[in-house]
């Protein structure tokens, strides 16, 4: 595209820090934000969660609503003025899954308004695709900033935390505790990223989107057949985002994955950049947010994308490019390569 799309600023709320800064800083150290949680687990014993410390106690839609506030809030402080002048896309859980913290959108926006003083709400488009949904985010956004725009704000917002959500979740024996190390954390998380046509100090060079057959729950569909898993979903997107960047696998610095402690999806990550990878000697490193924030959804790549920009910012990225990865469990497959901008405005690597 004419325009490229530049990552020029990140807020967060999450369950270790209450701004970007903050968060990353806590990720960087490897700290946690896990604790008990009022939901109870399969054994007797409190589950354990990574939920937001928030001021005052906010269930529901309202609880949902500063988070998001939060996120964008932090934008604003760096950024004056952001809010009023830029287009937003909300990033949420899928419509399909149970329990999902954001069940109307239009409500969650009448909410932000409110408490950010903004003067209407804030019109917004939706991507309810859980964790993939900031790659369709960030596709609408670089479409919109080669039509035009000079920026577009993406929002990410998501909770496990939720009573139908960990009652389901239980049931599928997919949240990990005693008796279950194939499981995730449940987390809680808002993170915003704002994209521009200006230069900033990340470029978007390539991005993927693509879909596993042999996903998750593919063996429990009418037709009984289960799938072996090979990769080739995750396989497609990785291909995609690296021929749009003009580069192979094995030039890949290092990667942002959502891996949240399910076999499943490690097994896919794993043999897609097992497939791709070629006359690379040394250690990719990979770095998760759910090691420290636990599995928190559509919020992920959003958090991603704002800890790559914060490594480059404080300088202790290992190198550029950075690949971005994540699925979901209905199949969908995304990912991003981003590179650090050199002087002069040429992408590095």
């Amino acid at each position: 595209m004419s325009r490229p799309l530049h990552i020029a600023a990140a807020g967060m709320v999450t369950c270790v820090g209450l701004d970007a800064a903050g968060s990353c800083a806590a990720m960087r150290a490897r700290l946690d934000g896990f604790a008990e949680t009022r939901f109870m687990g399969p054994d007797g014993s409190w589950l354990i969660g990574g939920a937001v410390p928030l001021p005052r106690n906010w269930i529901g839609l309202k609880r949902q609503a500063h988070l998001a506030a939060g996120a964008l809030a932090d934008i604003e402080r760096a950024r004056p003025g952001t809010l009023a002048a830029t287009p937003l896309i909300l990033c949420l859980a899928e419509e399909t899954r149970p329990g999902r913290p954001v069940p109307q959108p239009e409500a969650l926006l009448r909410h932000l308004a409110e408490i950010l003083s903004l003067p209407a709400p804030p019109r917004a488009e939706i991507v309810s695709h859980g964790r993939p949904s900031g790659f369709v985010a960030l596709d609408r956004a670089r479409r919109k900033i080669a039509e035009g725009a000079e920026a577009v704000l993406i929002l990410g917002l998501d909770s496990y935390l939720t009573a139908q959500s960990v009652s389901h979740y239980l049931g599928q024996a997919r949240l990990l505790g005693p008796g279950n190390a194939n499981g995730f954390i449940p987390g809680e998380a808002a993170a915003a990223i704002l994209c521009t046509a200006a230069p900033g100090p990340l470029r978007l060079t390539g991005l993927g989107l693509a879909r596993e057959e042999a996903y998750l729950y593919n063996g429990q569909d009418a037709d009984g057949h289960d799938l072996p898993l090979r990769g080739d979903g995750m396989v497609r997107a990785f291909e995609l985002a690296l021929a749009e960047a003009g580069m192979e696998m094995g030039h890949v610095e290092y990667r942002l994955s959502d891996l949240a402690g399910e076999k499943y999806f490690f097994q896919q990550s794993t043999l897609a950049a097992q497939r791709l990878t070629r006359n690379r000697t040394e250690m990719q490193d990979i770095w998760c947010p759910a090691e420290s924030l636990g599995n928190v959804g559509a919020a992920v790549v959003p958090v991603m994308l704002g800890r790559a920009l914060t490594a480059r910012l404080r300088g202790y990225a290992p190198g550029s490019p950075v690949m971005i990865e994540a699925s979901g469990d209905d199949g969908a497959c995304g990912a991003a390569v981003l590179h650090e901008l050199r002087h002069g405005g040429r992408g590095a690597g």
